[in-house]
């Protein structure tokens, strides 16, 4: 076999190589640097505001005050009638207090003496009609007749005297009791028996067909709070089981310092707060109408 020259192995070499650039080198296009896609941030999460609160009765609130019994001032509880929580009804007594039994007896005095002069009255018309025939037939001086008219019209001051008396002291009675004016629930005793009532008066009652929860919102969260949003309510204390559902009705305009303190010990008592009202579900009110003043845990549902 006839030998091959090196310079001609060298150029067959330097050809195919070539030729292998020409087939494998990359196209202008794909030399262009490909566009870097920015990656996309993921959507920050709005976080729940969680703050504390209370419940209470959404309906009328009243402090139920002692009667005045005259110079003697303000009469001691003689008898508790009712417990805090406990539910009341209208025209329901609720205390009673120890002037009662005094008026008692004096209107049982006026009474009688009421009845005396009815008789007195009675039988002195027929005196007075009597004397009167008798003057007009000559049988009787006429000024006997005016002395019998004139015993007549004093009897009938007296009675009107009673009459007037009786009315006071049934007022006076009337208000020896303490009377439930709302169907509701004793929110708190001031005044036990044997104690005048001070000026927080005998007792606060409230209406608690619907319950609500006063919620204290930092005031760098109230931003986050809307009308209509949704809550949900735990018990701080276990006071109650599971939650309790509502949703926001008013958010009070002033900021204020915190009232509702957490039991834990590091808690901010001088923060400020803004109170916000949230009306619980009737089917969850109706589970807690005998806890009000309990604390409570609001988380509001965060902001879409």
């Amino acid at each position: 076999m006839p030998k091959i020259p090196r310079p001609l192995i060298a150029a067959t070499a330097v050809v195919v190589a070539a030729g292998g650039w020409l087939v494998l080198r990359p196209k202008p296009s794909q030399l262009q640097s490909s566009p870097v896609v920015p990656e996309q941030a993921s959507p920050v999460k709005a976080e729940a505001v969680a703050a504390l609160g209370q419940l209470m009765p959404a309906g009328d609130i009243r402090s139920l005050a002692a009667p005045t019994a005259g110079i003697a001032g303000t009469p001691r509880i003689a008898a508790l009638h009712v417990k805090e929580g406990a539910l009341i009804q209208r025209g329901e007594v609720l205390a009673t207090f120890d002037h009662r039994q005094g008026l008692l007896a004096d209107l049982e005095e006026i009474n009688a003496k009421l009845r005396s002069l009815e008789q007195q009255i009675a039988l002195q018309t027929v005196e007075v009609s009597r004397f009167q025939k008798a003057a007009e037939w000559g049988a009787a001086e006429r000024v006997l007749v005016d002395n019998k008219r004139e015993e007549l019209i004093r009897m009938q001051g007296q009675r009107s005297e009673a009459l007037a008396s009786r009315k006071g002291l049934q007022t006076d009675l009337a208000l020896s009791q303490l009377i439930s004016p709302i169907d509701g629930l004793v929110l708190e005793i001031h005044s036990r028996e044997g104690e005048r009532p001070g000026s927080d008066g005998v007792m606060d009652v409230g209406a608690s067909q619907k319950m609500e929860a006063k919620i204290e919102v930092y005031e760098s969260d109230v931003a986050r709070i809307r009308l209509g949003q949704i809550v949900r309510l735990t018990s701080e204390n276990g006071g109650f089981k599971g939650n309790l559902n509502g949703q926001v009705i008013r958010i009070s305009p002033q900021v204020e310092q915190r009232a509702v303190l957490s039991t834990d010990p590091t808690g901010d008592a001088d923060a400020r707060v803004v109170q916000v009202d949230v009306a619980l579900d009737p089917a969850d009110a109706k589970k807690v109408m005998r806890l009000a003043g309990l604390k409570v845990i609001a988380r509001f549902q965060a902001n879409s």
